[in-house]
């Protein structure tokens, strides 16, 4: 594979804190990378470094003279005069850029409820991210670099860009480097990890289940990180592994080893368990909407935003929600809390029902800003059970991610993140019985992710979440639910998958009602903005399923003479037999080549096959 561009011994300090030490990696054709770490940590810095954004303390970046590299930052980098149109083509007339069906495919995906004639300024921060997004993509780059690209899109929006990523270019061409906390998006698009901790990289091979793998076989064998941290990676793997049916689409040469590392690790959380507490906290009435309607009070007047919508939670019940934007999400969990009152129909609230709101901006903690972190959990409670286990609100906090140093930050100096925490384990601490969550996903790292899912494991409530992380909704959520934009609430047994067929037929019969669209989708004018993505022919596929069948089989014969060496040596090695155990060591070597050839075609077979 050619070389794009790397950095040589990359340094960056800030004040007394070093970001980057000594870093040296690259970039190289067919590379799909993806960046995980803590906040804070430099994951931005280093990929402002590798797109000469930004200029190092010391060492530097190269690459070759002919790469093109686009970048997408997370601010807003758009003019804001500019309409939405003059801002993505410039002043491409229509006919020359519709006649082109790579960008009428990305304005389809993008920015198809975004009104062509709008000034850019005049957008939410979702639709400039899209518009800022849309305008990348459908320039020619050998290397794409997206800093939290799918911040401000929604399930079907993140679906689309990783199915775009996915069929930009061949396998062996172009590369791209992307920083998200969107794990499932990971998982999807990439070939490769980065992750950035302590002014280091560290790589490895595959998307986030890969990562997580590999991550847990260094720690245990190193022995190098605390037990702590080791079991809650540990518990992220066994969700893997016994979680949604698409996570189990891995190599079975790495299956093996996973099952190995988690045969001790219980199930995240015992369903029954927190169902029978639950249901002791709160009797068998929770919440209930009967027949509830909502008229919308935006500018479509006599639409509604909810139309006889009825929805009951039991004891225990951990319901997601997705939906297309503008649909009522977070409207719904304002009815269930009692917030706002139905145009018609009830609202029935159980007598021990005690609710808690994390909400999108956080603004709950306005009022405790001149207090330092754990002076806000203490003045809530000093101690509180989670799963049957006391904690003490310094221990809850430290599980959350707050060292001992961090606790006593003072609130109004934390990052959005740290808030977002905080303020959970606020809620947490109140002990409600019914927790209602509006997108949590926001500013989090995939540690804190994971951490966050590690506490909802053992809560013992009702728990409602709205989210386009489907990543979390399948972790902490048995059950999802969809609001589709025609004022109705729809059960969704086939999980987010079925959501966005849902979504996919809707779009294809030109059906769709909701969203908060605002003037002409002109972008897909002529093209319909469920444009076909290229894709593997049924005869490779076909062939692709016999490489894997073939694979599989050489895979365990390797398997079985790797073990009869490993014994020929260790006896040669005892009975000092050193010539011998030379020509057993090269033999080794080259069965372990053979092997990595093998795993490497085995990818390339699933990728065709999407698995």
């Amino acid at each position: 594979m050619a070389h794009l561009l790397g950095g040589e011994n990359l340094t960056v300090s800030f004040a007394t804190r070093t970001i980057l030490d000594g870093v040296t990696l690259g970039l190289e054709d067919g590379d799909r990378i993806g960046m995980v770490g803590r906040n804070g940590d430099g994951k931005s810095t280093l990929m402002r470094l590798l797109a000469l954004r930004s200029t190092p303390d010391s060492g530097r970046v190269t690459k070759r003279g002919d790469v093109n590299v686009g970048y997408l930052d997370q601010s807003d980098v758009l003019d804001g005069d500019l309409t939405v149109g003059a801002a993505i083509v410039g002043d491409q007339a229509d006919h020359e850029w519709a006649a082109n069906p790579k960008i009428r495919e990305i304005m389809g995906g993008l920015v198809a409820d975004v009104d062509w004639h709008a000034n850019v300024h005049a957008l939410s921060g979702g639709q400039k991210r899209r518009v800022a997004l849309a305008k990348l993509l459908i320039e020619d780059h050998d290397v794409i670099m997206l800093d939290e690209p799918t911040n401000h899109l929604d399930v079907e929006g993140v679906a689309w860009l990783s199915r775009h990523l996915k069929t930009r270019w061949r396998a062996n061409q172009g590369a791209f480097l992307v920083v998200t906390h969107d794990r499932w998006f990971l998982d999807e698009v990439c070939n490769r990890t980065w992750e950035v901790h302590d002014a280091i990289v560290d790589p490895f091979d595959g998307g986030y289940a890969a990562y997580v793998l590999a991550r847990a076989e260094r720690d245990r064998t190193a022995s190098v990180v605390e037990s702590k941290r080791q079991q809650l990676v540990k518990k992220e793997l066994a969700w893997l592994r016994r979680g949604a049916p698409a996570r189990t689409s891995k190599p079975k040469f790495r299956i093996e080893a996973a099952n190995e590392l988690i045969a001790d690790v219980p199930d995240p959380r015992d369903s029954v368990a927190l169902s029978k507490m639950a249901t002791a906290r709160l009797g068998k009435d929770v919440l209930d909407l009967e027949g509830v309607s909502l008229d919308f009070k935006g500018d479509d007047a006599g639409r509604k935003l909810f139309d006889d919508v009825t929805l009951r939670l039991a004891p225990g019940q951990r319901l997601g929600l997705v939906g297309v934007n503008g649909a009522g999400k977070s409207t719904l969990l304002r009815l269930l809390n009692g917030e706002i009152t139905p145009s018609s129909g009830k609202v029935k609230r159980g007598k021990t029902v005690v609710t808690a709101v994390l909400s999108q901006d956080v603004k709950e903690l306005d009022d405790v800003s001149d207090l330092r972190v754990i002076e806000v959990i203490e003045r809530e409670k000093r101690s509180f059970s989670v799963g049957g286990k006391e904690f003490t609100a310094g221990q809850l906090v430290e599980q959350l991610g707050f060292t001992k140093e961090k606790q006593w930050t003072p609130v109004t100096d934390l990052s959005g993140g740290e808030r977002r925490r905080l303020q959970l384990l606020r809620l947490l601490v109140g002990e409600p019985n019914v927790l209602m969550l509006d997108e949590p996903t926001n500013d989090l790292d995939t540690d804190t992710l994971a951490a966050v899912e590690d506490v909802l494991d053992g809560w013992p409530g009702t728990l409602v979440v709205v989210s386009h992380d489907r990543y979390l909704l399948e972790r902490v959520t048995d059950s999802q639910m969809a609001l589709l934009g025609d004022g109705k609430l729809r059960g969704l047994p086939g999980g987010v998958d079925q959501y966005l067929e849902l979504r996919e037929a809707a779009l294809a019969s030109g059906a769709v009602t909701g969203g908060a669209s605002s003037g002409s989708a002109r972008p897909t004018a002529g093209s319909g903005s469920s444009a076909a993505v290229s894709g593997p022919s049924e005869a490779e596929k076909r062939e692709a399923r016999k490489d894997l069948n073939r694979i599989d089989r050489q895979l365990g014969k390797i398997a079985q003479q790797e073990e009869k060496l490993h014994v020929q040596m260790a006896a040669k090695s005892q009975s000092g037999d050193f010539d011998a155990l030379g020509e057993l060591n090269t033999k080794l070597q080259e069965l372990l080549d053979e092997k990595e050839g093998l795993e490497l075609e085995w990818l390339e077979a699933a990728e065709i096959l999407g698995e």
